[in-house]
Parts: C-alpha cells; structure tokens; sequence
C-alpha cells in the first residue's frame, strides 16, 4: 500500500497555516492541475486528487484538528478519498473560492448581447492600399421607447419575488469541504433580478428590437481572405441594460486575374517562348503598382524565378512589404508551318532519347535563327 504524503507537504504549506494561506495553496494547485486544463494527463490528475482530499480535510476545523493530533488515521478511515476532477474548472473557483477568477459575474454573462459576424468581399487592389467600406449589419438594438429596461415609461419594474434582486437561486449542501453553496440563474426573472411592472409596448417587454445600422470600417493595408477586424460593442444589445456584444467583420479578398498571393509575396508567372528563353527579351509585366518592364536573360530555363523586391504585400502590423517573384513557363508552339519545323530540324536534337537542355542547344538554336 503507498504511504499517503503528509497534507500540508501535498499544499505546500506550515502546520500553522491560516485558512486564507489554505485556500490560496489549494487554488494554485488547482489551477495547474485540473483535469480540465490537462486533458489526458494522469500525473495532473492523481496531484489535483491528492490536493483535494488534502483540503478538504485541512480546511474544517474539527477535522484538521483531529489530523494534527493523529494523522491520517484520523480521517481517513471513515470516509472515501475526495476527488472533484469532475467538477468542472470555472465551478471550482466560483464554488469554493467566491469566483473572482477574471471573469464577469453570472448576471453580466447572462445579460451582455451576442456577438455578430458579417462577412465583407474587398478586391485585391483594396488588400493592398487599405480602404474604407461601410456596412450594413441587421441587429437587435436597445429600444428607444424603454431606453432597454423592457418597462414602458413610468412604470419602472420591481425586485424579483423568486431571487430577492440577485438574478441567482443559492442553494447550500454539505460536502468534505463543508458547507457548498451552487449557483443557478432565477428562473422567474431570468437572471435580471428584477420584473417588469408593466411591459413595453414596443418591444414587448425585450428591452430590444430590431434594427439595422450602417457602420464605416476601415480596412488596413495587407489583410488577407479570413483577417478579422473586431468592432467593440456593435454586436447586438445586452438583455435589460446588459452590455453589447462585439461585431466581426470577416474579410474575403477576391482573387487577381493575373497575380498570385502568398502570405506578403506576389507570384506571377510569365509565359514565353523558346526563341525569348533562349535570346532574351525585355518584358512588360503586371505589378499591383501596375506594369514595368523587366529583362529576361538568354538562356533563361522553364521554371527559373526572378525576384522583384518590395513589390508585394504589405505586412498588416509593420506595414513592411514582401517581394514579387516572376517565375518563366517556357511556352511550346503546338502549330507550326513547314519552314518553321525545317529551322528547328536544323538545331538536331531529335535522338529519340531523353537528353538535358544545355547551353549547346541554345547555341544551335540561336545559329539556326540567324541564318534566316
């Protein structure tokens, strides 16, 4: 059988620790080693469990006095060992500790407005220089009538018989952590706290109604198909008062006829023939910034790139820009008349036998040509 560690060495803390050191030694545990927060981990788990049977057991008076005095002994014969791995993290805190775990309270979850999406197609020249758009985003928004509340005016409303004004049902049960206090939302008022004497005429006692707004978003140089831009409190309305949701605004950028994206590159490919591949030419080609001409080398093989820099995108944040790249797509001739098949049989090459492009090949193409 394995030796159960001492209570106060599992929390990390003296025998003469006081309720509060308790509390915060079990919490911290807790925070690291919840079986929520370490899916699949069975040394969290078995630490969670052992520092759950430890508080419990060091945080009621009578039984930690009669573990000082006899140990384990004590307390651990008459009763099964304490495991809350599955209560889940949130209850945890809010259960034991008070809450305050950086989150809101349960009426303000319970009453702050949905969040929106909207989805907006800008074109790729947008992407590049930022822009401005304005929307139209269909929401529920506060009632003008009630001002929100959902009472018609001068009425006002009054505590919630069912929660006293809380918005939450408490309940008490006894547990190895003594007494246990769970939380649920009132089911009379909804979590509110209050109800309406006499319900507005417009939204019906809502508080909200439908509406629609037109709104400017502005767009920064750079974003890409599924960039975010996050606009605090034009979501819809809270419940009663209750604090808005947010709106995001998802972007879709369309694609260019000519020019490719990755992440802050531009690619495009540049179709040629082989007498430009091999002798060289100068080019127009498209940019974002519209066309300039280039050189392509003699000699230039199929799929040879050429870099461009600073012409691509630029970077959302720094606003830094990425390069252009060019990449060669050597083009065959499908239909060619008899005099031009007559100069190509003059470069030879036709062995019947696969054979690597070389600068001689070149050289007997460019002859070929000359002699015309």
């Amino acid at each position: 059988m394995a030796v159960k560690r001492d209570y106060y060495e599992v929390l990390g803390v003296g025998r003469l620790a006081s309720p509060e050191e308790l509390k915060r030694a079990f919490r911290k545990i807790a925070m690291d080693s919840h079986p929520d927060r370490n899916p699949d981990d069975a040394v969290a788990a078995a630490r969670f469990k052992e520092a759950s049977e430890a508080y419990a057991v060091l945080s009621d008076p009578q039984r930690r006095r009669s573990y000082d005095l006899f140990g384990h002994s004590a307390v651990g014969a008459g009763g099964p060992a304490v495991d809350f791995s599955d209560m889940p993290f949130a209850d945890i805190f809010d259960t034991f500790f008070g809450g305050g775990f950086g989150t809101r309270s349960r009426r303000e979850r319970s009453n702050r407005g949905d969040d929106l999406r909207f989805d907006l197609t800008i074109t790729f020249e947008e992407s590049f220089t930022g822009v401005e758009k304005e929307i139209e985003v269909a929401r529920l928004a506060a009632c003008e009538r009630c001002s929100g509340s959902g009472a018609e005016p001068g009425t006002g409303q009054e505590t919630c018989p069912g929660c006293g004004g809380s918005g939450e049902i408490r309940r008490a049960a006894q547990s190895f952590f003594g007494q246990v206090v769970t939380r649920t939302t009132c089911p009379t008022c909804g979590g509110a706290g209050r109800i309406l004497k006499n319900p507005c005429s417009v939204c019906r006692g809502h508080g909200r109604v439908q509406r629609a707004k037109k709104l400017a978003v502005n767009i920064p140089a750079g974003v890409d198909t599924g960039s975010q831009i996050r606009i605090s409190g034009e979501g819809e309305a809270g419940v009663r008062g209750g604090q808005p949701g947010d709106l995001y605004v998802v972007l879709r950028v369309k694609p260019h006829p000519q020019l490719a994206r990755h992440e802050q590159d531009i690619v495009y490919e540049l179709r040629v023939n082989i007498v430009q591949a091999a002798l060289g030419d100068h080019i127009e080609i498209p940019t974002i910034e519209g066309p300039v001409e280039i050189a392509i080398p003699a000699g230039t093989q199929h799929g040879q790139s050429f870099r461009l820099a600073g012409r691509g995108m630029p970077d959302v944040r720094s606003g830094r820009r990425g390069d252009q790249y060019v990449v060669v797509q050597l083009v065959v001739p499908k239909d060619l008349n008899p005099e031009q098949k007559a100069m190509l049989r003059k470069v030879g090459g036709l062995t019947g036998k696969p054979e690597k492009v070389s600068r001689g090949f070149f050289d007997k193409l460019r002859d070929a040509i000359s002699l015309d």
